[in-house]
């Protein structure tokens, strides 16, 4: 009965915490036209209309309704997911969903919701992490808005995001998070390099490489650790043994950072995920989404950069079975 009522609480501040962004939602078009608006909101809803129109018109996203709307939501965060590990496993918790399937972390739109299951998960043993987010999709169940979370990102950061948010309109892979962000990555990062030639923006495109390629570089890290971490739990060891040896691994790679860091300035902007208590459940929630997008990339050069037939091809992937579709992309991986 408990987990029940715990079910309902939670589908019911979804419920509620959905609505209450939709029914926030301002015409942008009235913002825009208000001289009361904030010159700089107007700048950036006007920048993100732009990227709209480019979404549609040049690479033959399925913009519809979307980002019409603007909410100021007043936090830092729209959602904030919460993710929980065992003391000696990396293996997540995981919830299931209608529509999308299982998930590795569950979403709340109050912080302090958030932290307050997190808070029963580590009664229970879990080891948890809650982190926040500023934008998702709904799959095309809504039409979703701009918002607060993100309107202030710069040109390339929010142009990237609308490219990303849009791409899973075109298609959703149910729970395999692996393809469907890797796709999505691949269109958002074709979709910048085409924004930024029309727009002669040459700076943009290679900001956000640097960016992503500094992204990369950390991930990498952190899996690198998180293999330490999987073999020491899987090993024959005693649990007192483990214990310890996990306490040296992650300081382990707290030393490796800060030595990276000294050779690479952007990772500061890591600190304070590295700071803030690391544990299974925030390595956990590191994975390599983004090891397909090579993959993507040789099919779109395959149908000679033509969208439509990239997106065709990888809806027609989208409806195999979640094994033949990695045994597809890995082939492109190893050509």
């Amino acid at each position: 009965m408990l987990i029940g009522c715990e079910s309902v609480n939670y589908y019911g501040q979804a419920i509620q915490g959905q609505y209450d962004i939709l029914d926030n939602r301002q015409p942008i078009s009235d913002i825009m036209a208000d001289p009361e608006s904030p010159a700089i909101l107007r700048k950036k809803l006007g920048h993100i209309l732009a990227v709209r129109r480019f979404a549609e018109n040049e690479l033959q996203l399925p913009v519809g309704n979307h980002y019409q709307t603007y909410v100021d939501i007043e936090r830092p965060y729209v959602v904030w997911n919460v993710f929980a590990a065992p003391e000696l496993s990396l293996t997540p918790k995981t919830w299931c969903y209608p529509v999308v399937g299982c998930a590795a972390y569950r979403g709340y739109f109050s912080e302090k919701n958030a932290r307050r299951y997190a808070a029963v998960l580590s009664r229970q043993g879990y080891e948890v992490y809650v982190a926040g987010v500023t934008a998702y999709s709904t799959l095309g169940w809504f039409n979703d808005p701009v918002l607060s979370t993100f309107v202030q990102y710069s040109e390339g950061q929010s142009a990237a995001l609308i490219f990303h948010e849009l791409a899973h309109q075109v298609l959703y892979a149910k729970g395999d998070t692996a393809f469907n962000e890797s796709f999505a990555t691949a269109v958002e990062q074709e979709g910048l390099k085409r924004w930024q030639e029309k727009n002669r923006s040459s700076h943009l495109f290679r900001d956000y490489l640097s960016n992503y390629r500094r992204r990369q570089q950390f991930i990498q890290l952190i899996l690198q650790y998180r293999r330490k971490l999987d073999s020491l739990y899987q090993s024959d060891a005693s649990t007192m043994a483990k214990k310890d040896q996990k306490t040296l691994i992650f300081s382990a790679l707290g030393q490796e950072f800060n030595r990276l860091k000294a050779a690479e300035n952007g990772l500061s902007a890591y600190n304070g995920w590295m700071n803030d208590s690391l544990n299974n459940a925030k390595i956990s929630s590191i994975a390599a989404y983004h090891d397909f997008v090579p993959a993507f990339q040789k099919i779109l050069a395959a149908k000679d950069g033509d969208l439509n037939q990239f997106y065709s091809a990888c809806r027609n992937l989208a409806e195999e079975s979640r094994e033949e579709r990695h045994r597809i992309l890995n082939g492109y991986l190893e050509n």
